[in-house]
């Protein structure tokens, strides 16, 4: 089976499920992982600017694409003439049937129920020992946060942290003076690269509140690579933990 995906975590899910360049014949530019064998694979644009025309090129089997990382007119565009598979995550269960689906659909069950019991495990042993409130920022210029109907939302909550956005949906925008309830505020470190300087501008205006950068494929990226954030979730929770609230 020939695939093109337009996801970056479901394209990392493909080559962990035991696919090879072989099978996965096209990705976006922002599939980089794994490096070593994403890098032999065909560049069909970006995930919201799909070439439609390349595409095309490659005869895909089958397509994967993302309702909410995609554009969908770009996606029904493609359905005229591909199947095409759309997916949509936004729960740790949605993330547990994506490995499922794919898993039956490669013939790759038992490795695909593999990667959802270690994500399981991680996600119930890396737990704060009490709630901390916290701001998980997501963008700047303006700032922009995360709502319950997220996974990154559900991540958060599954180890521990309390969104103080929880009543907002979706990725809000927000001012500094939102922030006055967080306990700590979290910096992703995508889409917006948010760098040490920015913690500094955010402890101008709270001196007193913890700050710090996360790794945001590890509360962003669904499929399989949580699986792979045991040891990061871990230095993680402990770092919360030597922290004075």
């Amino acid at each position: 089976m020939k695939i093109v995906s337009l996801v970056p975590s479901i394209t990392e899910a493909l080559f962990d499920l035991g696919l090879t360049e072989n099978e996965v014949i096209g990705r976006t530019k922002f599939c980089i992982h794994p490096q070593d064998k994403v890098k032999n694979v065909k560049i069909i644009g970006g995930t919201k600017n799909i070439h439609i025309d390349t595409i095309r090129a490659l005869k895909p089997d089958l397509i994967l694409a993302n309702k909410e990382e995609n554009i969908k007119e770009q996606v029904e565009a493609l359905m005229a003439d591909f199947k095409v598979m759309v997916t949509n995550v936004e729960t740790i269960e949605d993330n547990y049937y994506l490995l499922k689906n794919l898993g039956k659909l490669l013939g790759q069950e038992d490795r695909a129920q593999l990667f959802n019991l270690k994500i399981y495990d991680i996600l119930h042993q890396a737990k704060l020992e009490t709630k901390v409130k916290a701001a998980y920022l997501i963008w700047k210029n303006p700032y922009m946060t995360i709502g319950s109907d997220t996974f990154i939302h559900r991540i958060l909550t599954e180890i521990g942290f309390e969104n103080i956005f929880q009543k907002k949906t979706r990725y809000p925008i927000i001012t500094t003076e939102d922030l006055a309830e967080a306990e700590v505020i979290i910096l992703s470190s995508e889409p917006f690269p948010f760098k040490p300087k920015h913690i500094e501008e955010l402890r101008a205006i709270y001196p007193d509140k913890k700050i710090i950068i996360v790794d945001g494929e590890a509360f962003s990226w669904y499929g399989t690579h949580i699986a792979k954030c045991e040891h990061y979730f871990r230095e993680l929770i402990s770092e919360i933990h030597a922290m004075q609230f």
